[in-house]
């Protein structure tokens, strides 16, 4: 059990939070939601003893251990991948390292006995005898090998790095992990993985996720941040959501119910107020206006832009034709003699474990990049809009304003005008547009290529991991959007969700070739599981 007792802290004039008081107790999962700048990496910090409220305090139960997810890549580089696992309980690693050096002299004296013996106890004690086998159940679920194991951290690149460190945080059976955006890099059978963990977890959990499936999968109950205050609902995110949306609603007619009351009496009192025959009525109506709370809608932090795809003309019969096509990549085959066609409709995902074979496709298709061998036809009816994975290169101008930046990809004959009315769909609006692009945030930047996106009035859209960096609201909209398109899409995500509710068929990229079937992602996953379980032998291969 970890409990907030009167937390509030500000930057400034700008209030984070305030008053804050809010129990977390054993057995439960908290998802803490709210918007880009909201405060929740902050509020875990504070959870962690790693940063001081203004005011207010942190308590947890005697002896509880909290574990918490790292951020910083680097700051194990010198240990090995199972040590750095093992380092997320502190005092066990404190002990093994002690019991190691000790058994490693070579001049073993009577007081090193002594000391080993009270070591062995203490190791036992702590499971330290089974920590080796615990490290290994969590590596292997999120993806590292064992020959990886005893390769040092500076050695792994940064996704397997994040895997390290997320087995880091869940060794030793905590009793508080602190899990920051903890499926970022992780591809969808380790999310599965991760899923299936945290509900067998007995303990408190508190997470800050943007993917919407994770939170629904594990969570329990929901820590929103917004308006200042972080309010505890029961049920995932799902619940939150329609739970939320119901009080904005009622809040909303109640509002609106209070200002005509008041409006009726405002203008009683104006027409009798000097009429001596109603003179007792206006002053009664005056005391019920005076009584009358009358409120304004609280400004919420959440901000949902607005996206909206809309093709210049239908798609014509001929979208896109694949044939034999081949790339290698430093010598090594992304995919090889890749045949697909296109139809009218589709909406594909392709997925798979090699990321970057998906990248690379997608870059040839947009003419980023040229095959080995093989070719592609895009139909004389398609305009296609590709959004990248990595977006730096859009971006090496830094002295634009995102007026003049969108601008390079407007058509010619458009104004400023007609820029900031895209860029304001995107939340940029004011002085917002007048941002220099060498200060965005991760999440602008990819505001920004939604923008550019938008303006093309492409019939073919193409995107790579379009909801990186994206708070909830975005991930949400740009979610709808998709779904809404008539168009077609190909694209690759993370985000389960996306996947699940936009595509109608699936195409996974697989080192044998590819599997391409007619139904929705998770049609697609049982019949993959049922697959492996052997209830299906099915070894479709296109």
């Amino acid at each position: 059990m970890i409990t907030a007792s009167n937390v509030a802290l500000a930057y400034g004039k700008r209030i984070i939070f305030q008053d804050v008081n809010i129990k977390f107790t054993p057995g439960n999962c908290y998802g803490l939601i709210g918007a880009n700048g909201a405060g929740k990496s902050t509020f875990l910090k504070i959870l962690a003893d790693q940063l001081e409220p203004d005011r207010g305090k942190i308590t947890k139960g005697p002896g509880q251990r909290i574990a918490v997810l790292d951020q910083d890549q680097f700051a194990f580089d010198e240990h090995t991948v199972f040590n750095t696992v093992i380092m997320g309980h502190k005092k066990l690693y404190k002990i093994m390292a002690e019991r190691e050096a000790i058994y490693s002299k070579a001049d073993f004296t009577e007081e090193d006995g002594i000391r080993s013996g009270e070591l062995e106890t203490k190791f036992g004690e702590m499971k330290g005898y089974e920590a080796e086998a615990e490290a290994a159940v969590l590596l292997n679920g999120l993806g590292i090998p064992e020959e990886m194991r005893q390769k040092k951290m500076k050695e792994l690149d940064g996704s397997d790095k994040v895997r390290v460190l997320l087995a880091q945080a869940l060794f030793g059976n905590p009793d508080i992990p602190l899990l920051d955006e903890p499926t970022n890099h992780l591809d969808l059978k380790t999310i599965t993985w991760l899923e299936n963990f945290l509900s067998r977890f007995q303990n408190t959990v508190i997470i800050v996720s943007h993917d919407r499936h994770f939170l629904n999968q594990v969570c329990t109950h929901m820590a929103d941040i917004d308006y200042g205050k972080i309010q505890i609902y029961v049920g995932n995110y799902d619940f939150w959501y329609e739970a939320g949306q119901l009080h904005f609603r009622q809040k909303k007619a109640e509002i609106k119910k209070t200002n005509a009351k008041a409006d009726q009496l405002k203008e009683f009192i104006q027409r009798f107020s000097s009429n001596a025959s109603k003179a007792k009525q206006a002053t009664s109506r005056k005391k019920l206006l005076e009584k009358l709370t009358i409120e304004n809608m609280p400004i919420s932090s959440r901000k949902y832009p607005y996206i909206v795809f809309k093709p210049e003309r239908p798609c014509g019969d001929v979208i896109l034709e694949i044939n034999g096509l081949s790339k290698e990549i430093d010598g090594v085959p992304m995919f090889e003699d890749l045949t697909l066609t296109v139809n009218k409709g589709d909406k594909i995902a392709f997925v798979g474990t090699n990321s970057l074979a998906k990248t690379t496709l997608f870059q040839i298709l947009s003419g980023e990049l040229a095959p080995d061998k093989g070719s592609f036809r895009w139909g004389v009816t398609i305009k296609n809009a590709y959004f990248p994975k990595e977006n730096n290169t859009y971006f090496n101008n830094e002295e634009l304003d995102l007026i003049g930046w969108l601008h390079q990809f407007a058509p010619p004959k458009e104004d400023e005008r007609f820029v900031r009315g895209f860029l304001g769909k995107m939340l940029f609006s004011g002085e917002e547009a007048l941002k220099k692009t060498s200060v965005l945030s991760g999440g602008e930047r990819v505001r920004c290529m939604l923008s550019k996106m938008m303006l093309l009035n492409a019939n073919a859209l193409i995107l790579d991991e379009p909801t990186n960096h994206l708070d909830l609201e975005s991930i949400t909209s740009l979610n709808n959007a998709l779904m809404a398109f008539p168009e077609v899409v190909l694209f690759a995500s993370h985000d389960h969700q996306v996947v699940s509710t936009v595509a109608n068929r699936v195409v996974e990229i697989t080192p044998d070739g590819i599997i391409d079937v007619m139904m929705d992602f998770d049609e697609y996953l049982a019949m993959k599981e049922a697959s492996l379980s052997g209830e299906n032998n099915c070894t479709s291969k296109c």
